[in-house]
């Protein structure tokens, strides 16, 4: 397979992953009836975006560059927050959720 061509499919699987993300966001919306953003979205972003950001450096495209490196440190930011919840003890995330009447009483 030519250099070129290993690119193009290099170039659609970042595309394809990059897709899932709304795939998985619209389905899990579905299911909930409400907008919702599951933590799968954020990991195709990432794999997407890191494909796409390597597909744009063989290219050179500064915009595409650009835009694909900024996203990828949005959802690295994302995927840290979900990871820092995940390691709070269930406890300190029951002290620091609203409830109910605090959230009526502001």
């Amino acid at each position: 397979m030519k250099d070129i061509n290993v690119w193009i499919v290099i170039g659609f699987l970042g595309q394809g992953l990059f897709t899932m993300r709304f795939l998985v966001q619209w389905l899990q919306s579905e299911r909930q009836g409400r907008s919702v953003i599951p933590v799968a979205f954020w990991y195709f972003s990432l794999a997407g975006g890191v494909t796409l950001f390597a597909y744009a450096i063989y290219r050179k495209d500064p915009v595409f560059i650009l835009g694909q490196g900024t996203g990828l440190i949005i959802y690295l930011r994302n995927i840290y927050f979900i990871v820092k919840e995940k390691r709070r003890p269930i406890h300190s995330l029951a002290v620091d959720s609203p409830t109910e009447e605090s959230k009526s009483a502001h």
